[in-house]
Order: structure tokens, then sequence, then C-alpha cells
């Protein structure tokens, strides 16, 4: 059965990134081992230990759609049409961008709820990703989310963009967490209470 997760590394005080978009401090876990582990992309590779490894094989291979926000899209020049999870992206934004045609394999919409509902017509029975903060944070609230997952990562950051931030209908309740342990990284997965 599909389910719409959201995943994302964070630092043990809740920030995906520091204040600048910089994540240098928190994905060293993608290059922390010895298994290589190919994405959609050829471009990009993680090279991680055996259980972190197996927790990446199962996200790709899952994966039939990614949400993200238009921030997260302009920042990365939307991975050029090619996202290393491999699926579709569909991009919630109030403004497409002018050259949206350059982008064949992604979709823009205007609002969360339709953003994760067509990410699901796209994705059929594979599963729908979210990878932006402030998506996944409206999408939590909106009671779209399944599955929690945060690779979480030994260093505090201070400052930066928080992964859950201003939710309007806390407090969200979740499952005890599945958990590996990874090198660099500790993976949680919690299931969402309904």
């Amino acid at each position: 059965m599909s389910k719409v997760y959201t995943h994302m590394t964070m630092s043990l005080d809740g920030y995906i990134a520091d204040p600048g978009d910089g994540t240098d401090e928190l994905f060293g876990w993608y290059g922390a081992g010895e298994v290589t582990v190919p994405s959609a992309d050829e471009r990009w590779s993680f090279q991680v230990d055996a259980s972190s490894a197996e927790m990446l094989r199962e996200v790709l291979a899952g994966a039939g759609a990614l949400v993200c926000g238009r921030r997260l899209f302009d920042l990365t020049n939307g991975w050029d049409d090619n996202h290393p999870i491999g699926a579709p992206v569909v991009v919630v934004t109030h403004r497409a961008p002018d050259a949206a045609a350059k982008w064949p394999r992604t979709t823009f919409v205007d609002g969360v709820a339709e953003g994760v509902a067509r990410a699901r017509e796209i994705a059929g029975d594979r599963h729908v990703s979210i990878a932006s903060a402030d998506i996944a944070r409206q999408a939590l609230d909106l009671g779209l989310v399944d599955e929690v997952c945060i690779s979480l990562v030994p260093v505090l950051l201070g400052n930066g963009i928080p992964y859950f931030a201003d939710l309007t209908d806390a407090p969200h309740r979740f499952d005890d967490p599945t958990v590996i342990q990874g090198k660099g990284a500790t993976h949680l997965w919690y299931r969402v209470r309904r």
C-alpha cells in the first residue's frame, strides 16, 4: 500500500539546514561508509554503511513522486529535472517559473493538499515523499502524512531552518519509532497516529 512520508536529515536541535541553507554539517553520513548506493541521477551516489544503505535503497525503490516547495526547487534548479530519488516532482508554489516547460517531469500546483493529491496520482501504488520542511509541516497539519523519517545526526547547529516549526494543529502523535542505527546518523521512522 502506498504512503505519504517525509524524510529529512536533522540536527539534534531540530534543524535541517543552517541559516544560509547549508547542509555540510548534516549530510556527512551520505559519505561515511563503504557501501555504494547509486541514485537515479548518475551524477550522485551515496557511500554509506550497510544499515543506511538498506534504508536508502528502500526509499529510492519505493518512490513514485516527490513533493517540494518552490524555495527548494529554486535552490536546486529543479535538480535539472532529474531528482536523485528518480521520481517525478510536484512543486507547491503560488507562481510557477516562466520557463516551466524546461522541467517536463515536474508539475507545479498551488497548494499543499493539491500537491499531495497530484503526487499520489503520479505515484500510483508507489510512495510519495515530501522533501521541504514547510510543505511537510503543512501536510502534517492537514492530516496528509502517514510517516515521518528523521535521519538524526550528532551535531547541534544552534540556529537554522527547523524541520517542524509553527505547527497549527499540534500536538501530533506518533507510534514508537523503527530505529536503524547507521554510521553518522540514526534513522528514525515514525508512523503518524490517526
